[in-house]
């Protein structure tokens, strides 16, 4: 059984880690795939992958490079995967990066990157999105938060606000949508293994997996497993919520 078959999915930050894990599972599960990202070489790899896991060689799978913090650039996108695609019945907010360091040493170009990336674009893909999942009376938005913008982080003000900011966006707009059938919610992962976490101090790793009961760092892909539930009619009365995968860290 095909979750998604017939669907079309638009995923942003999908070339790597929990985005292109997301995008390739949807592909297996009959989903047409969009992917948004920034780096042309890793785009054409990410897309290569995402095809060889189409349940269908009939699926579409496309990449488009753009900066999701601008609204105009997203707005152009949008407007072209529409006419490609007809539609996008899920998106997923997957796009993020950090910047982290104490705040009395942050620069504000640090906080303002990190909001705009993270924070900013969620308002610029949704808004661009709105009016045709509203036309459509159904939708399915997905936004990727993180753990620390629930119980926040040391040197992660400028992250932390983007998340907890998401979070927040993200119960509003489910308010906003729910009567037309469009649901919105937030997955929350703890520590994953992807290249934003690969960089971080040995002993940073393990004083994070004291913290995590069932003792082992998640993968992208128990974050994807989340998200295709989310997407799928199975979550067809859940909206409006934050579910973490963190392996216990937040209770």
């Amino acid at each position: 059984m095909q979750l998604l078959k017939g669907k079309v999915a638009l995923i942003t930050g999908g070339t790597a880690g929990i985005g292109k894990a997301i995008a390739c599972l949807y592909a297996e599960q009959g989903a047409d795939v969009v992917i948004l990202g920034t780096h042309p070489e890793r785009s054409k790899q990410a897309l290569q992958e995402i095809e060889a896991c189409r349940a269908d060689p009939v699926q579409k799978v496309s990449v488009f490079l753009v900066d999701v913090a601008n609204a105009k650039g997203v707005d152009e996108v949008v407007e072209q995967i529409l006419k490609v695609h007809g539609k996008v019945d899920i998106l997923v907010n997957n796009a993020g990066i950090t910047r982290d360091n104490l705040l009395m040493k942050m620069k504000e170009e640090d906080w303002d990157q990190v909001l705009d990336v993270n924070l900013k674009s969620v308002y610029n893909t949704c808004r661009a999105l709105a009016r045709s999942m509203l036309k459509a009376k159904a939708g399915c938005i997905i936004n990727i938060s993180s753990v620390i913008g629930l119980m926040g982080g040391a040197g992660q003000v400028n992250y932390a606000a983007s998340k907890s900011g998401m979070i927040g966006f993200t119960k509003s707009l489910a308010k906003e949508l729910a009567t037309r059938g469009i649901r919105a919610n937030c997955i929350a992962p703890g520590y994953i293994a992807t290249q934003m976490t690969e960089v971080l101090p040995e002993a940073h790793k393990e004083a994070i997996l004291s913290q995590i009961p069932m003792n082992r760092i998640g993968q992208p892909r128990d974050v994807a497993h989340v998200a295709l539930f989310l997407a799928s009619d199975l979550a067809g009365y859940i909206t409006g919520q934050v579910v973490t995968v963190d392996g216990g860290m937040v209770m």
